[in-house]
């Protein structure tokens, strides 16, 4: 089962490859990985997002809570939660056609062209994991030259918070 896993943890040099370094030492796979400082400048928040049973998530979070760095941590998959990621999208549009073909297709997908060099468009596209992979296999019927996503990140809906 796939988890989302947000983590607070003390904004500081090494802090993430600890977190990294844990996953690689038990074989675990980090499917996603987001990290930026919060509002206190010496805490960073790091979403990742991994598969496993329960028991090895389980196992995971408490590996997680015994490192130095980690201040707390929630496990999204667990409550309502919202989760967003962003992708940019470049493909080669050489006809009229196909460019309103495509233009048709980034607003039904509510995205935006945000750059157009001759006959490439890159388009921006936020949205849960699902809708991004949707959109990604419409576009293969065009040649889509480059794909850049961010990576999962989620909130707890409600009066469901990490923070301290």
């Amino acid at each position: 089962m796939r988890h989302i896993i947000s983590i607070l943890m003390e904004n500081e040099s090494g802090a993430l490859s600890r977190v990294a370094g844990l996953f690689s030492a038990r074989g675990y796979n980090i499917e996603s990985l987001t990290v930026a400082p919060t509002d206190d400048p010496t805490l960073s928040r790091l979403t990742l997002v991994t598969s496993g049973s329960d028991q090895v998530v389980e196992q995971i979070t408490k590996q997680l809570n015994k490192l130095i760095d980690v201040v707390k941590l929630l496990d999204l998959t667990e409550y309502r939660h919202i989760e967003r990621e962003i992708m940019m999208l470049k493909v080669q549009v050489p006809s009229g056609e196909q460019r309103a073909d495509v233009m048709r297709l980034v607003d039904i997908f509510r995205g935006k062209i945000i750059d157009v060099s001759g006959d490439v468009y890159v388009v921006e596209m936020t949205g849960d994991s699902p809708k991004l992979d949707a959109f990604v296999d419409t576009m293969s019927g065009y040649e889509v030259v480059e794909v850049v996503r961010s990576g999962v990140m989620g909130i707890a809906r409600g009066d469901v918070a990490l923070k301290l």
